[in-house]
């Protein structure tokens, strides 16, 4: 399936030309080691795959003992992997790099050495025990992968034009119309319900079997608790706790993470190496509460506020709904069809979180509760840096609104007192474009375009 970072991948190639190694990171089962091997078989006359998930500890050892003999070194992974190895026309592939750290720290020499190419995956990859005894190698360039895009899954459903027709409809700041508006919705809900797992879309795809479909997500949230379980070592209690009230906590009006659910004394301190462990394995998306709605929202957080999304919507409605470790067709028909009385916030507003983060978007939203004075109180879904920074009206305000009517009291406090930082307010919600009293409405399918 065709992928949006396969042309990062080969920017790198090309601007790179050797002198600096690929690491991308990203959450287990997002297509890492798919596309890096279709870039391998496309753009090199031969190529290396070691996996350390599988590899013996033989291979491991040699990236400890041979630094100094790099002919020998390559010479025994061209004999082992029964592959000829050709100087500056072939790529090693470091996959699942996190159970080899000393593979890692061997970058440096290899890139230094000068005769491949390498690209590394991996998830956890700065977890403390697989940086540990390593000199991270600044000749390496880190790319992150996350789970596919609403663009990528409607070129993996054969539709290679709509996306195209929505970027230039936001462009213009023009409605699509009522027809491919529609249409743009039915592909959009399929993208909620399936999620961007490849191995999901996949199924989705060949089948249109959403209970097909739904066994695999369900394979791939246990594979992540498996993971948790083994590597989490003496924080796995508190990242499994975490994981499995995402859902729960997801669905309270007020989103903020409440730690009290797990436990009545606990503080954000106790709990920050899990909620680290879990970014840092991208199962999750973290979005901070900022103290000021001005440039440069990462420096000003409270570190004790934050929002704690799930990596992949699709898989977080089979968390949701997956109380008999099935699901019924029929729920997802009733949310094709919009018939399904369920808490849409929660969902509406993950796939939102998920969106601007495959666009490279770090989360911030506001929040701010002033029992005496009610206009001070205001609840800010996201803030985002505008595309172009000037000295004025830095931060695009986002208010997301799953129901077909909608208040934005917020919005207009906002807008209110901190005018001058302020760049035009967005509202996405489920119908068409629109501007109207200086607020640009959009359809929620355009959200990755922001």
């Amino acid at each position: 399936m065709k992928r949006k970072i396969y042309n990062e991948i080969l920017k790198w190639k090309e601007e790179s030309k050797g002198k600096s190694a690929l690491l991308i990171e990203g959450a287990r089962r997002v297509g890492k080691s798919y596309i890096t091997l279709e870039f391998a078989k496309e753009n090199y006359k031969s190529f290396i795959l070691i996996d350390f998930s599988k590899v013996s500890d033989e291979i491991k050892k040699l990236f400890s003992l041979y630094l100094d003999n790099l002919d020998y070194l390559f010479t025994y992974l061209s004999e082992y992997y029964e592959t000829k190895l050709y100087e500056k026309e072939s790529l090693i592939i470091f996959d699942e790099i996190q159970f080899c750290p000393k593979a890692r720290g061997a970058i440096k020499h290899l890139v230094m050495d000068g005769r491949y190419d390498y690209i590394e995956t991996g998830s956890l990859i700065s977890i403390k025990k697989n940086v540990k005894d390593i000199l991270i190698p600044s000749e390496e360039e880190i790319i992150k992968m996350t789970p596919m895009d609403f663009e990528e899954f409607l070129w993996a459903m054969g539709n290679t034009t709509l996306m195209d027709y929505i970027r230039e409809c936001y462009n213009n700041k023009k409605p699509l119309g009522q027809a491919l508006h529609r249409k743009a919705m039915d592909y959009f809900k399929e993208y909620l319900i399936v999620g961007g797992m490849p191995q999901a879309v996949n199924e989705y795809r060949n089948g249109r079997d959403f209970q097909l479909t739904d066994k695999i997500k369900r394979n791939i949230i246990n594979l992540y608790r498996e993971d948790i379980r083994k590597h989490a070592d003496e924080l796995n209690l508190k990242v499994e706790q975490i994981f499995d009230t995402i859902p729960s906590q997801l669905q309270k009006h007020e989103k903020k993470f409440n730690l009290s659910v797990l436990n009545k004394t606990a503080r954000y301190r106790n709990y920050e190496g899990a909620f680290y462990w879990l970014s840092d394995a991208s199962l999750i998306n973290i979005a901070y509460n900022t103290t000021e709605p001005n440039i440069g929202l990462g420096q000003r957080i409270n570190d004790n506020s934050l929002k704690c999304y799930f990596l992949d919507t699709g898989l977080l409605l089979t968390m949701t709904f997956n109380e008999k470790q099935i699901i019924n067709d029929e729920i997802y028909k009733k949310i094709l069809f919009d018939n399904l009385s369920f808490n849409e916030g929660m969902i509406i507003e993950n796939i939102v979180a998920q969106m601007l983060v495959s666009n490279g978007r770090k989360l911030y939203f506001f929040s701010k509760n002033n029992r005496n004075d009610s206009d001070s109180t205001m609840e800010i879904d996201f803030l985002i840096s505008a595309n172009k920074i000037t000295s004025k009206h830095n931060i695009v305000p986002i208010e997301v609104k799953s129901s077909k009517r909608y208040k934005y009291s917020s919005l207009n406090k906002l807008k209110e007192k901190y005018n001058d930082y302020l760049d035009k307010a967005i509202i996405i919600h489920t119908k068409d474009l629109k501007e109207e009293n200086g607020i640009l409405y959009i359809p929620i399918y355009m959200t990755e375009l922001l």
